[in-house]
């Protein structure tokens, strides 16, 4: 599968994961989003600059939504409840929040 974005035809797994991380930047995250029918807001955004960085700088990690919650708790000055993340990312955050990021499909099973 492939998805355009400004001419470029990017590679995606069957399930619309980035074959190539190194393909994602913000064009390629709308498009994704759009897919996904989220409109990306600024909640949206730190939710997916945590997930890259955290993936990119920790060594891989891809955090369960406990972690997530805490650390984006961190950036919004107050820690938001699943409820509030899963109206960002209605299909689970550390998922579908995972696949707007550009990053590789979580594996595990479950996700608190």
């Amino acid at each position: 599968m492939a998805i355009e974005v400004n001419g470029k035809s990017i590679e995606t797994t069957e399930s619309g994961y980035l074959v190539n991380p190194a393909d994602w930047d913000e064009d390629v995250a709308k498009i994704i989003a759009d897919g996904e029918g989220i409109e990306l807001t600024d909640q949206h955004w730190d939710v997916i600059k945590y997930l890259r960085d955290e993936y990119l700088n920790n060594n891989q990690n891809q955090p369960m939504e406990r972690a997530l919650l805490k650390d984006v708790g961190k950036i919004w000055g107050s820690k938001p409840s699943s409820k509030d993340v899963y109206k960002l990312f209605p299909l689970a955050p550390t998922k579908q929040g995972t696949k707007i990021a550009g990053l590789p499909e979580v594996q595990r099973k479950g996700g608190y």
